[in-house]
């Protein structure tokens, strides 16, 4: 048992190398993998050199020993002590000490994350690929984005000041209480490791992508009022089927009170196609015929 140093081989030592990456045993078969799609450095390796990784294998000697309080909002409540609003955890720390160093600000951002969030959301789509497990990955894929819609948990995985030990676990508990596979946790881990958590929402929407052109579906989402019944959203997906000619559909549900009341579908790669069944826009149209400018529904 130990840990992995990473850090790039392409000339010179660069500064980078004071502050490495760090990935456990059970994460470098899977981070491998991610090599091949990614480039964790860069701003450092350029040209045909930049996928070149050097792993250095330290000792568990070299740990430290720390104990924290962790609020247990993300336990389920079968596992809680009675009614205890925390959780001591002593554990040990799995990253040696490092020279502290200032982290340097990537160049071209927006840009980079365009390009990172499909590899990465590629790279976990041949994974669950080579594992038969696809629409497992995809359900995983849900609930993750489920759980990152929460600003506050995206915002504590992001913040660079937290320790990263607390974050793996936080996300450890995240990891069982959603029951996720264990492909999905590697992944998580690995964007933790690589400070990459915060493409997250864009993965999710590039792996929907991958997704949906490996197994040639078409995702609808249904925005309405109120929770449509499951017939209605079977009829809608027959409906989506026809005008596609999609071999699956797969619907996605959003409560849209703007609506007032009926529903609209958006489907299309790019969700640019639209069905508007909504008194919304009956009421816009009706506007636009007499010329009454915007509609206010009292209260």
């Amino acid at each position: 048992m130990g840990f992995y140093l990473l850090s790039p081989i392409c000339g010179p030592p660069s500064p980078i190398e004071d502050n490495p990456i760090t990935i456990t045993d059970h994460n470098l078969l899977y981070f491998s993998k991610f090599l091949l799609h990614t480039n964790p450095y860069p701003n450092i390796c350029q040209g045909p050199s930049q996928s070149k990784i050097k792993l250095t294998k330290k000792p568990m000697a070299s740990l430290q020993q720390t104990s924290i309080t962790l609020q247990s909002k993300f336990l389920r409540s079968s596992q809680l002590p009675g009614a205890l609003p925390s959780l001591n955890l002593s554990f040990s720390a799995t990253f040696p000490s490092l020279k502290p160093s200032t982290p340097r600000p990537l160049q071209g951002g927006t840009k980079m994350s365009a390009t990172a969030a499909p590899s990465y959301a590629t790279a976990l789509a041949d994974i669950a690929k080579s594992n038969n497990s696809l629409d497992a990955t995809s359900s995983d894929i849900e609930k993750v984005e489920n759980i990152f819609s929460d600003p506050q948990v995206l915002d504590f995985f992001a913040n660079p000041t937290i320790d990263i030990l607390k974050k793996r676990l936080v996300l450890d508990e995240i990891v069982k209480s959603s029951e996720l596979q264990p492909h999905t946790a590697n992944f998580l881990n690995i964007l933790v490791d690589a400070k990459r958590i915060d493409l997250i929402k864009e993965i999710v929407k590039e792996f929907e992508l991958v997704y949906n052109k490996l197994t040639d579906t078409e995702l609808a989402v249904v925005s309405s009022v109120v929770k449509l019944e499951s017939q209605h959203l079977a009829q809608i997906a027959k409906q989506v089927q026809k005008l596609t000619g999609a071999k699956n559909v797969r619907i996605k549900t959003v409560i849209d009170p703007s609506l007032v009341a009926g529903f609209t579908i958006k489907y299309g790669s790019t969700g640019s196609k639209m069905i508007d069944m909504s008194v919304k826009k009956q009421l816009e149209e009706i506007a636009a015929e007499l010329d009454l400018g915007d509609i206010q529904l009292a209260e």
